[in-house]
């Protein structure tokens, strides 16, 4: 496996990956998509329709927070099997990065290629001395990444209800004066 920066010609590939991984078959105990949906107020159950995460990709690569450079794919044999992306959002006047969307092709989960693109995506974004990193997930899996409750370093979420799964990732550059209200990237809001 290979982990590499998106190109142009990896979008379908991109967009396939996240219906494989959101959609409605990924039903089993490693998601925790129904967890954050509960929080989020999106609906579980997508049915036929593409997932959310499969507009969020197209729409945040057309947004002034998208960073190309952090947007990574997992291949394996030419085949894209997963895709992360990175992209600007703020603590306050702080310049800070949110993860997300994170996926794998259902037929290779549970084989560390998540667990691979969580640590190029850190590694990519501690070289760029980004000082930190949120995201609204799973308090089982993003903990061995070194995610903590944002509360804990005085950040909060800009939507309430996010609290509880919303997490953040302090890298080498961090400063502690980095405090108060995270906010994403616009597309995020249009879920």
């Amino acid at each position: 496996m290979l982990i590499r920066r998106e190109r142009a010609d990896d979008a379908a590939a991109i967009a396939a990956v996240h219906r494989s991984a959101f959609g409605p078959q990924c039903a089993n105990g490693d998601d925790d998509r129904n967890e954050v949906a509960e929080l989020t107020g999106e609906p579980a159950d997508q049915g036929a329709a593409d997932p959310p995460e499969v507009d969020l990709v197209t729409r945040l690569r057309s947004d002034s927070g998208w960073i190309p450079t952090l947007s990574m794919v997992a291949v394996e044999y030419d085949t894209v099997i997963g895709h992360v992306c990175l992209t600007r959002a703020g603590v306050g006047p702080f310049p800070v990065l949110a993860l997300g969307p994170i996926g794998v092709l259902v037929e290779h989960q549970g084989n560390g290629v998540g667990a691979a693109m969580m640590h190029a995506a850190l590694g990519a974004a501690d070289a760029l001395d980004e000082p930190l990193i949120g995201l609204l997930g799973s308090l089982d899996y993003y903990p061995q990444f070194g995610f903590v409750p944002a509360a804990r370093l005085s950040i909060t979420p800009d939507e309430p209800t996010w609290i509880s799964h919303f997490q953040v990732r302090p890298l080498a550059a961090y400063d502690s004066q980095i405090t108060g209200e995270f906010q994403y990237a616009e597309p995020f809001y249009d879920l």
